[in-house]
């Protein structure tokens, strides 16, 4: 999988070379380009903002400099084109397992008050939002949803049984984990984990999952 990031603060993604992600990023398993905005702003003094048309406050991100780092990234469009924005569709677990299956994608970070519309109209295939709260740019969303699409992508977790198990993938709330010691601080694992009886394991994890999700999460069970 090959994945560009579009962002006025690549220096942000950094972060992503480290633990599972960069160690499949060194493995050659997926490859990570980040390019600047700013690098493709005619403005003598690379400015990649302006005041809006209309009023309000803050700044718009002004189309030149974005349009044509996307055509020079990907001049023919062969990147499914997603732009990170909290009036977008809301990341779930359906459309990261849907994503995993590109070859190309191409993120925009968007800053300030947002981006000139006519970018939207003319370059982006999806808007995506990570939940219904606001950012000061597109970049934590960004790497959000890479950590999220990778997770899919072979050989990049070491046991694929691990997104099999999860929380959203059944559409419940993934059971409570527990690992040595037996005893911790007076609390102590359920018996049934320490019983070697799988089929009891099996049908504790699912009421607890169960349980947890009508708790935190009822509107999954009424998907389900």
């Amino acid at each position: 999988m090959k994945i560009e990031v579009l962002t006025l603060f690549p220096e942000m993604f950094a972060a992503l070379d480290s633990s599972l992600m960069g160690k499949a990023k060194e493995n050659g398993i997926y490859e990570l380009n980040c390019h600047n905005i700013r690098d493709y702003s005619t403005d003598k003094h690379k400015k990649c903002d302006d005041t809006p048309f209309g009023g309000g406050a803050g700044m718009v991100m002004t189309p030149q400099p974005i349009h044509d780092c996307i055509s020079s990234v990907d001049p023919e469009h062969k990147s499914l084109r997603i732009f990170m924005s909290p009036r977008g569709k809301r990341l779930e677990q359906k459309i990261v397992r849907e994503l995993s299956e590109q070859n190309n994608i191409l993120i925009l970070c968007g800053h300030y008050e947002g981006v000139d519309q006519r970018i939207i109209d003319m370059d982006i295939d999806m808007e995506l939002s990570i939940g219904d709260y606001v950012l000061s740019g597109g970049e934590l969303p960004a790497m959000v949803l890479i950590d999220s699409i990778l997770r899919y992508v072979p050989n990049v977790l070491g046991n694929s049984q691990s997104t099999a198990d999860e929380s959203f993938s059944d559409s419940l709330l993934e059971y409570p984990q527990y690992t040595r010691p037996q005893d911790f601080n007076g609390l102590t694992v359920p018996e049934v984990l320490i019983s070697g009886n799988h089929k009891n394991i099996e049908r504790w994890r699912k009421e607890q999952s169960l349980m947890i999700t009508k708790t935190n999460r009822p509107d999954l069970l009424e998907k389900k």
